[in-house]
């Protein structure tokens, strides 16, 4: 969290102009550093991510089928399923552990409106194999970016692929305004439409433009957003000495995999997902798990179970997905915070060598 006294200022704003929420002079300020740090033309704030993507599904008017990848926050499908669209589950790659886009043209149908593609842990998807199947098959394509605030490829924002791309800033992600979200779109027609929608569906002339929502972002969360921005290109770079100390300390543990990392990528370190092989590791994910909360130190099953395994969700399964329940099955995020300390990395490694040791 960034200095108390920092925000002082900021709440004084609120208070003299009385303005709490409705687009207030910090939500636009905010809108438009945002457009500036991350390279992007067109931004629509959101009160949280999950209520952008349903939004961004809404805006594109969509119908039928959503193809989608069952590794990732149950938000995602949640969103599908808020539209009254069918979520088609395919399976994930193994090096990157995103939708797999063979997996992709072989459950397109009549029935499919759109691709909604997931950067898991801030990997960017294949953007240019999945442009090339939206354009062959006329599909939307929705990016999920949850995780990847700041992200770029080649240089470009991986906000700027796809028809539409939606962002998190959850308390749990690199950058965060307490809670909050965002559309990224490319031309002013369809932003003010978004701007609409999340607005319980009023236009300019206070006429309904369709079916909307009350998914606005306050002023409190701008102001936060605003006041995090001054701190999040130190964060990320924080982070990545985290990362690469892990990498360094992980590198020889047998039954242990670690994801590449990608060329002409820039990343935000915003997870360290380790694939747990428990034949040569000697010990399974979840024995791992438990022996580190007993040592204090609390992992994450980021995404267990599968969407797709959830009661609610398995009715969409056309599929065994093979590689997305292996992985489900023995991946573990491991602590990354900015200020983990090396002798905190250190710890967290012994212990998980001492399993393996075991």
């Amino acid at each position: 969290m960034p200095p108390l006294h920092e925000f002082q200022s900021y709440l004084e704003r609120i208070w003299e102009s009385r303005q709490l929420t409705n687009g207030g002079d910090i939500h636009a300020e905010f809108e438009q550093a945002l457009c500036a740090h991350l390279g992007v033309e067109h931004i629509c704030l959101f009160a949280n991510g999950t209520l952008a993507l349903i939004i961004a599904l809404k805006a594109l008017d969509l119908k039928g089928e959503v193809i989608t990848t069952p590794f990732t926050s149950v938000a995602t499908t949640q969103a599908i399923y808020w539209n009254h669209l069918k979520p088609v589950f395919v399976d994930i790659g193994e090096p990157d552990l995103n939708i797999d886009t063979a997996d992709i043209e072989k459950m397109i149908t009549q029935h499919t409106g759109a691709i909604l593609p997931v950067h898991i842990f801030g990997n960017p998807c294949d953007v240019g194999m999945i442009d090339i199947l939206a354009r062959k098959h006329n599909l939307k394509v929705i990016y999920d970016a949850a995780h990847c605030f700041g992200v770029e490829l080649n240089g470009e924002s991986i906000c700027n692929f796809g028809d539409l791309s939606v962002l998190s800033f959850h308390a749990t992600k690199v950058f965060n305004s307490f809670e909050g979200g965002a559309i990224i779109c490319h031309d002013e027609t369809t932003k003010k439409h978004i701007d609409a929608l999340k607005n319980t569906g009023l236009g300019v002339d206070h006429r309904l433009v369709g079916y909307g929502f009350n998914a606005k972002m306050n002023e409190f969360q701008a102001a936060y957003g605003l006041l995090q921005l001054k701190y999040v290109d130190r964060v990320i770079a924080f982070r990545k000495v985290v990362a690469l100390k892990y990498r360094e300390l992980l590198k020889d543990v047998p039954g242990l995999r670690m994801l590449n990392e990608m060329k002409f990528v820039k990343y935000n370190y915003s997870y360290f997902p380790v694939i747990i092989d428990p034949d040569q590791f000697g010990a399974t994910r979840d024995e791992v798990t438990a022996y580190l909360e007993t040592k204090k130190i609390f992992a994450r099953k980021y995404f267990h179970p599968l969407v797709s395994d959830f009661p609610e969700f398995d009715m969409y399964k056309k599929s065994d997905m093979a590689v997305a329940k292996k992985i489900a099955d023995n991946v573990l995020c491991l602590p990354l915070c900015h200020d983990l300390s090396i002798e905190e990395i250190e710890i967290i490694v012994h212990s998980i060598c001492e399993q393996h040791n075991h």
